[in-house]
């Protein structure tokens, strides 16, 4: 087991089943030291997804936790294209898309619940760039999505 997931395993947490793309692409591919991973919304160990608009249906803090499960969704999808998330140099970029009512604002507080968790599983290796948007719509209207850029040992 990686250092990552003993983390994982301390905080009450394990990765979930990579998440299976709904539609014609890949969840990750490896070009050189970098994985560009597609994006991944906020499956539950059950397969069930939290959706809703976040302002509107959503609280900040259920934003969070869907932004949370987002993460983890994203660490089981890198596990499966690199192995072993030991060999995880740096997360460089992040992307969070936020499904939110036409008014909200709080789309960054949201969004940590994916940076949040990086950060806890990887340390300084789980900091990041990143953008925090919001969106009139996503697939199926799960409430976030989020895509991210890994370095990896070469």
């Amino acid at each position: 087991m990686s250092q990552a997931e003993e983390k994982l395993k301390k905080m009450g947490l394990a990765l979930p089943a990579p998440p299976q793309p709904l539609a014609n692409y890949i969840p990750g591919y490896r070009t050189g030291n970098l994985v560009f991973l597609a994006g991944v919304g906020p499956r539950n160990a059950d397969g069930s997804m939290i959706a809703g608009k976040v302002g509107k249906d959503l609280t900040v803090e259920q934003g969070y936790a869907a932004a949370r499960l987002c993460a983890l969704n994203l660490l089981a999808n890198l596990k499966s294209v690199i192995g072993d998330l030991d060999k995880v140099t740096h997360v460089v970029k992040v992307l969070g898309m936020v499904n939110a009512a036409p008014d909200f604002g709080q789309h960054p507080e949201v969004v940590n619940g994916c940076s949040d968790l990086l950060l806890a599983v990887l340390g300084e290796k789980g900091r990041h760039a990143r953008s925090a948007v919001g969106m009139g719509s996503l697939p199926r209207g799960i409430a976030v999505e989020v895509e991210m850029i890994v370095e990896v040992v070469g």
